[in-house]
């Protein structure tokens, strides 16, 4: 289909454990879970089409944590913050694994999709790996479930359940890449991203 330029979007699971955080494009793939595995795989299954027809150009996104209106949030296994809204909109108490100190960072939506579009057609970025999305402010799932509560004026009491097998517990990007590559900066901060995301769970119901 005489298509010139393929952007696979990863998965910052591709990085797996590490001894430095945030993690840096420079650093080796180490998926610790299936999905971080089947990601990486992707990645390179996706290089190696590209470089075998020899005219077809790629990049990799590594977005984290991605959060928004129109996310998915009846799925009780996927995108925390979603499942946290939902929960509390509906008065009952949200559920976590583990003690709740796992740290990330959440990227709102139209941030990441201003660096795809670049990643579409920009010359500077063939066969880069790049992370997409903020790096300014880690939190906990604890703190996320709170900063929430405090949103939604819910009296928070959590219900702690074991640990997720295989959950990496420091898991946040650098954006240094993007900035230089892409022009990247945010435009929203976190608790803009979660009052955009209730409204629209609210109205969805």
């Amino acid at each position: 289909n005489n298509v010139k330029r393929v952007v696979f979007c990863s998965s910052m699971a591709r990085y797996g454990k590490q001894d430095k955080i945030p993690f840096t494009e420079d650093l080796p793939a180490i998926p610790h879970d299936p999905y971080g595995i089947a990601k990486y795989a992707s990645e390179l299954l996706v290089k190696n089409i590209c470089e075998a027809h020899g005219n077809m150009e790629y990049v990799i996104a590594v977005p984290h944590n991605i959060i928004g209106p129109r996310q998915k949030y009846d799925d009780p296994y996927r995108n925390v913050a979603s499942i946290f809204v939902n929960l509390m909109l509906q008065g009952r108490q949200p559920i976590i694994y583990g003690d709740g100190e796992q740290m990330r960072c959440f990227s709102f939506v139209q941030d990441c999709i201003q660096c795809l579009e670049k990643m579409a057609f920009e010359k500077n970025v063939v066969g880069e790996v790049i992370n997409i999305g903020p790096d300014e402010q880690p939190i906990t799932v604890n703190q996320l479930a709170q900063t929430i509560a405090e949103l939604l004026d819910f009296k928070l009491n959590i219900q702690y359940v074991p640990d997720r097998p295989q959950e990496v517990k420091l898991a946040t990007c650098s954006a240094a890449k993007a900035r230089k590559l892409l022009g990247y900066q945010t435009q929203y901060d976190l608790t803009q991203g979660l009052a955009e995301m209730i409204a629209w769970i609210k109205q969805r119901g």
